[in-house]
């Protein structure tokens, strides 16, 4: 799907659009083949699925190494994305993401391969995915999951984007805002882990009711051997012991860990002082 295919006013057209820039520079600078002759040199493949479901944390969590965002601007002026990871895996994370978006969120693949060698725990690239180049370089730099966004994919690319990154031994975490979209995922082959994003990416305004209500309209396929996590607006335990409630294993929470003081502390506050 191209930026034209989607409300030009649209945030998401905006990064779509100046992705295709970057990836066409990208295969300029260093060929798609290239690219995968460095698939055998690339770190061993680690089960992000499995770290979730095994966690003792109830929901376990995905904890994002973010410096920005197109809503909020800076959010972490004092970035220093292996210390943020570290500090992460010491508070209890069962993984991490890691934004490989440098215009919007100002975050780069080699933030990724800088974290890859000082954590044990797995790696999801948090990109953009529009084209297979993407799903190679999260390969290469030591990324264990890829993020795909329905709102910026057809049915087929998500088909084929999945298949992709499972034949690399990764995992795909594949992210919808509405019951349309869910709708569309649930028809995927080997869907293994859903993420249920709670803004509205027409207003960037957050609402947690939206992971309970398509979680209770579709608890018949979700419970089926998917892993549901649910992602933005997640701040305190009580947030998290609500989705919980409604039946996701997993959450993502970057914004309300990485602004704080005290990183490792504030994952420990948030894990440990939840109701279970």
């Amino acid at each position: 799907m191209t930026a034209t295919q989607i409300n030009p006013q649209h945030i998401l057209a905006q990064i779509v659009q100046h992705k295709e820039q970057e990836i066409a520079q990208m295969r300029q600078q260093l060929p798609l083949g290239d690219l995968q002759s460095q698939l055998k040199s690339a770190p061993m493949v680690r089960d992000f699925v499995g770290a979730l479901q095994n966690s003792p944390h109830y929901p376990s969590l995905i904890a994002e190494v973010k410096k920005a965002s197109p809503s909020k601007g800076i959010i972490c002026h004092n970035f220093n994305p292996v210390e943020i990871a570290t500090a992460y895996v010491r508070g209890g994370a069962a993984c991490l993401s890691v934004l490989t978006d440098s215009r919007f969120f100002q975050g780069s693949f080699e933030n990724l391969q800088n974290i890859r060698p000082t954590v044990e725990v797995p790696l999801l690239c948090k990109e953009f995915v529009i084209d297979p180049y993407q799903i190679y370089k999260a390969r290469v730099v030591g990324a264990d999951a890829v993020l795909l966004i329905a709102a910026i994919l057809s049915d087929q690319n998500l088909q084929d984007f999945l298949y992709l990154i499972h034949s690399l031994g990764m995992n795909a975490l594949v992210e919808v805002h509405t019951l349309a979209e869910l709708d569309r995922v649930l028809k995927l082959s080997d869907l293994r882990l859903v993420g249920i994003n709670n803004r509205n990416l027409e207003t960037f305004n957050v609402d947690l009711a939206t992971t309970s209500q398509l979680m209770q309209e579709r608890s018949q396929h979700l419970t089926m051997g998917i892993t549901v996590v649910s992602e933005s607006g997640l701040y305190s335990p009580t947030d998290l012991s609500f989705v919980a409630a409604a039946g996701v294993r997993s959450v993502l929470v970057g914004e309300s860990l990485v602004k704080q003081t005290d990183v490792e502390q504030a994952v420990l506050t948030l894990l440990d002082n939840k109701a279970s």
